[in-house]
Formats: structure tokens, sequence, C-alpha cells
């Protein structure tokens, strides 16, 4: 299972995102970095041997302005593969996210407007390099999709496994900074009906948390507070063989 550590972009700074609500956001304060610059942020957690970072954009999510120096910056003197949510709607953003050496464009129900957009994705960029986002908010998707008949998580679901989708993150918006606990529930049922590679973030509270994600055979977990509070820590990680390089 890998162990995706997850990095906020907000007017250009890393901030601790919590509930969703992104107009309350702060700057990220935590032991592990000396500022709340993103290339450092990048950096640290390099150093420390994470080899995969989330990277949320919501400069280019909330406001259509892409940090592209940022990725350009970590593409010029780092080896960390990037996934990055930038709010990509269209073919040509996920394009010169790519040109910036990102490794996966994430694509959110949130902010995706035309579920065909999914199906050109997989063919443009193959499946291996697309991550859809569940994006919830408690049992609700979020979507600008306007279909009644795929506002329905699973339907949903079942739809874009139809178009080659091999790679979802199930992310509750709600959970996000909360450490309340991951529904697995929700997470057991999407394992038992389909074949995605699932990742999960939001609400995780530390490793049994992450053990008990792993014993449902998850992909990977995305960890912002928890690991940044340091009630999760990288040797934690590696002694509980969670971590898979």
């Amino acid at each position: 299972m890998k162990i995706i550590p997850v990095i906020d972009i907000l007017n250009k700074k890393v901030v601790h995102a919590k509930g969703g609500r992104r107009t309350d956001y702060q700057l990220l304060k935590s032991t592990l970095f000396n500022s709340s610059n993103p290339i450092d942020t990048v950096f640290t957690l390099e150093k420390l041997g994470f080899k995969e970072i989330y990277l949320a954009d919501l400069d280019s999510i909330d406001k259509n302005q892409t940090n592209f120096e940022v990725l350009e910056k970590i593409r010029d003197n780092s080896r960390i593969e990037l996934l990055v949510d930038a709010g990509v709607k269209n073919k040509e953003l996920a394009t010169c996210l790519f040109n910036k050496n990102v490794r996966k464009v994430i694509v959110g129900t949130e902010t995706l407007t035309s579920i065909s957009f999914l199906k050109e994705a997989v063919k443009l960029f193959g499946k291996n390099r697309i991550i859809v986002s569940l994006d919830l908010k408690g049992d609700k998707m979020l979507n600008n999709f306007n279909l009644k008949e795929i506002h329905n998580p699973f339907t949903f679901l079942k739809t874009i496994e139809s178009f080659g989708v091999s790679q979802i993150i199930v992310l509750d918006l709600m959970r996000v900074g909360s450490e309340n606990g991951v529904n697995t529930q929700l997470i057991d049922k999407i394992m038992e009906k389909f074949e995605f590679d699932v990742f999960v973030g939001g609400g995780i509270r530390g490793i049994p948390d992450l053990i008990e994600l792993k014993n449902l055979g998850v992909s990977g977990v995305l960890l912002g507070t928890a690991l940044y509070s340091n009630k999760i820590s990288f040797t934690e990680l590696r002694q509980k063989n969670l971590m898979t390089y």
C-alpha cells in the first residue's frame, strides 16, 4: 500500500485543508517544515523518503491560476513523482500538466463538467496516467454534470469503469483534516463491486486506520493532517510495513 503525502496550495502557499471549507484554510504549521513554501515542503518530504506526493492546486481549481512555476521547479530539482489535482476538465490543461512532468493527473468530480471528458482523457493519455477523484461530502457526490442518472456514486463508478478508468480516489472532503476516521463501509462496498485501484483520502487518525485500509486491499492512502501533526511518523510507517517503496 502506498502512503502519499498531501500538500494543498492556496495563494501560492501550503495550507492546512480542513472540511473542504477553503475560505477557512490557514497556512500549514508543522514541525516537519520550516516554511509554507510549496517547493521547500516537497523537498522536505522527498528527503524523508517519500517517492510520490498528491498536490492539490487550489489556485487552479478555484481561480484558474495554475501554479506552473511550482511544478517546473519541482521538475527541475527533484525526482519525486507528482499526482496533481488542478481542476482539470479539458485536454489542454491536462496536456500542460503532463508537459511539466506531472506523473498522474487527477480529475475530480467536484470540478468536472462533462463526464465524456473522462473517456477522452483515458484514450488520449492512458489509464495509468488518469486518476478520477470521487469527491464526496458525506454520502453526497460533488459534481457539475447536471445528469440526474449519475448523481449516485455507484452509478458514476460503473459508468467510468466502462470508459477504461482504472484508478480512483475516494475523497470525503468533510473528513479532510478532521481525523474523524474513514468511511470504511463505503470503501469496502467499492472494493467489492469494482476492480479499480482505490486510493483513500480524508479522516485518517493513525496507524490503526492505515492497517484497516491495507487489510481492505486499498492501493494507497493520502495522508495530510495525521502526518504533519506527528500522529503518524515516517519511522512508524516503515516499522509497520505500511510503505511499499
